[in-house]
This record gives structure tokens, C-alpha cells and sequence, in this order.
């Protein structure tokens, strides 16, 4: 399998075509995938702002106060409630803000960024991102699957890694469900989150901080005859630990 960042890629602009600069700039097979940062996305769809866009209600201020009291550390009200409004729930309000996006994504502050903005305060995440990753992939002459990625943390490991919040042309995952093993045993449970394991093959090479590369060619890799699915994100019927989370509260 060939994984390869797309070289060259100026800063992204608001209103920037992004499937555009990738063909001018990579070398774009029928049947690659692209696997493309949401910080990139975000700055084409116009998502960097400044704090001053949002007005903290009561409750942002609330927020960041019992924040700044458990952590020591002074937290903008403004900040909060750029979270507030980009979130459906909050999983946990302190130590930190772990929260349940619009389109379903679980993470810290709503995956807004403070870094790599293009000069803005913050940059939210794209509105919609497999609708982004569609897009992206019409706008590609060739036959591609497209993946919009993050980085985010994992519960119970240090670090984080490349995730996948939109998608478009690919299956979220590929179901092993009655197939068998080495030895034989029928798989029961295995349904592989693909463009999850995609998104962190890229986040290898895209590389961090100041000299990272946004959008990664992903060559020779085939999905295979398995059934696919696009549930990615757990309902919260069926996500324990999302129940467990609204019964605790941070006890400082």
C-alpha cells in the first residue's frame, strides 16, 4: 500500500477549491483515497473565527468558571461558548469538555482548534463532513474515495491520533462478521472501522505543527468483498460509556 502526502498545498483561503489544488498539486489514480484534514475543510467552508463571534451566555460563563476553579488556569466564557454552540451535549463539563457534536463526533471542545488557524482565534470543524468529502470527490476528475480526518485522544491511552469525521465513495467499515480465522473459528463480532484505520495511515505522514501536509493519496488498497457499513458513531443506546459519563460528575 503507497501513503503519500500531497506536496506543495498553499494556505487555504475561504471559498478555495480544494478538490482543484489537490490535482494540481498530487497525482490522482482512479480507485486512491484521499484522506484530507478537517483544518483544511474548515478553511475553505469559511469556519475560522474570531472569540468576539460569540457573546457568552450565563452558561458559558458558568462553564468556564468551574473550569478555571478545577484547573487553575484562566478559561475564555467566549471560548465556551463557541463549544456550546457547536455541540449537542456535554459529556463531561470538568476537568475538561468532552463533547457530542452536531454530526455525531465525541470529542474534546467540539474539535475546535486554536492552532493552525490562519490567523483566526478558532476554527471549527466543517458543519458537515461526509457532505464535504462528497464534494470533494465530485470535484475529483478521477474515480476516488475521499476521507476527512482529525486528530483526537482515546479513553485509557496517552497521545492522540488520526480519526475519520466524514467520508464519501467508502464504506465507515467492513463487517468480518461470519467469516473465519486462521484456525477456522467463525468471527463474530469484527466489523473493522476502515476509514478510521485510514485517517491514522495518513495522520503517519501528514506530520504535526508547522510543517505538516494536509491531504494524503492512499494507492493499492482495496476494501474487499465484505459487507459495509456507515455507522461509525454509537448511538447512545448503545454506548456505555456515554451512559456511565451522564451519571458522574467531577468531584474537586
Amino acid at each position: 500500500m503507497y501513503v503519500n502526502a500531497v506536496p506543495g498545498l498553499p494556505e487555504i483561503d475561504a471559498g478555495d477549491d480544494l478538490a482543484a489544488l489537490i490535482e494540481e498539486h498530487g497525482d490522482v489514480h482512479d480507485g486512491d483515497v484521499l484522506c484530507v484534514a478537517s483544518t483544511v475543510v474548515s478553511k475553505a467552508e469559511g469556519r475560522a473565527y474570531a472569540l468576539d463571534d460569540f457573546p457568552p451566555s450565563p452558561r458559558a460563563r458558568e462553564i468556564a468558571a468551574r473550569l478555571e476553579e478545577v484547573t487553575g488556569d484562566e478559561k475564555d466564557p467566549r471560548f465556551a461558548q463557541a463549544v456550546l454552540e457547536e455541540s449537542m451535549e456535554l459529556a463531561i463539563e470538568a476537568p475538561f469538555l468532552l463533547t457530542e457534536t452536531r454530526f455525531g463526533h465525541v470529542g474534546v471542545n467540539a474539535g475546535i482548534d486554536r492552532s493552525n488557524t490562519g490567523g483566526a482565534d478558532l476554527l471549527l470543524l466543517p458543519e458537515r463532513p461526509s457532505e464535504s468529502a462528497e464534494r470533494i470527490r465530485e470535484g475529483i476528475d478521477a474515480d476516488v474515495a475521499v476521507v476527512v480526518t482529525d486528530t483526537c485522544g482515546r479513553p485509557f491511552r496517552h497521545g492522540q491520533r488520526g480519526v475519520a469525521i466524514g467520508w464519501a465513495g467508502i464504506s465507515a467499515s467492513r463487517d468480518w462478521r461470519g467469516e473465519t480465522d486462521r484456525d477456522g473459528h467463525e468471527l463474530a463480532v469484527t466489523v473493522e472501522s476502515v476509514v478510521d484505520e485510514l485517517a491514522s495511515a495518513a495522520n503517519l505522514v501528514t506530520g504535526e505543527g508547522d510543517g505538516g501536509d494536509p491531504v494524503v493519496v492512499v494507492r493499492d488498497w482495496a476494501f474487499g468483498d465484505h459487507d459495509g457499513s456507515d455507522n461509525l458513531f454509537r448511538e447512545l443506546d448503545g454506548d456505555f460509556v456515554r451512559q456511565a459519563l451522564r451519571e458522574w460528575e467531577f468531584d474537586r
